[in-house]
């Protein structure tokens, strides 16, 4: 089904992420998962090699464009051309609002829905080149019916849910 795609998968280290590319991996995409240490990426490169699974990584800082643009231009070089783009990088929160700092809050945008942005952003020119591309974002269902606390991750994936929206029109 994903025979030659190639495939970048933000959060790819760990949890839905790591599925993520083991289903793209299944389905012949050669994927690249993104990291947010060196230490996480290398050991979920091991982790996958020791079940039969080979895959690129990257860390690039999903809050510095230029710095994503960079690693593209190196996805790029090697494989020629990017085809899926999966947003799944993200962190929450679950402290009440009287407990969250405006520091706290702001760490969860800027990676939840910037890193969204940053990537896009970055992504879609190739896919526009190759007239091609499919973008996936990871939302939640906090999203549309909130949670008791921890107002940024709910906050951050209602963003999120606007940017894809507005994306598909």
């Amino acid at each position: 089904m994903l025979d030659k795609k190639v495939a970048i998968v933000t959060g790819g280290t760990r949890g839905i992420g790591l599925e993520t590319v083991r289903v793209f991996k299944e389905n012949n995409a050669e994927v690249i998962l993104f990291g947010s240490k060196e230490e996480s990426v290398s050991n979920a490169i091991n982790l996958l090699k020791s079940e039969g699974i080979e895959v690129t990584g990257y860390y690039p800082n999903l809050n510095n464009y230029f710095e994503i643009e960079s690693t593209l231009k190196e996805i790029i070089k090697k494989y020629g051309h990017i085809d899926i783009l999966v947003n799944n990088a993200g962190i929450s929160a679950k402290e009440s609002i009287e407990n969250t700092t405006s520091e706290d809050f702001a760490k969860i945008i800027d990676l939840n829905v910037q890193a969204v942005f940053n990537m896009t952003k970055a992504v879609v020119p190739y896919m526009k080149e190759n007239k091609s591309g499919v973008i996936l974002n990871t939302s939640s269902m906090v999203s549309i019916y909130g949670q008791p606390s921890g107002v940024g991750y709910p906050a951050s994936k209602f963003a999120v849910n606007g940017i894809t929206k507005s994306l598909a029109r």
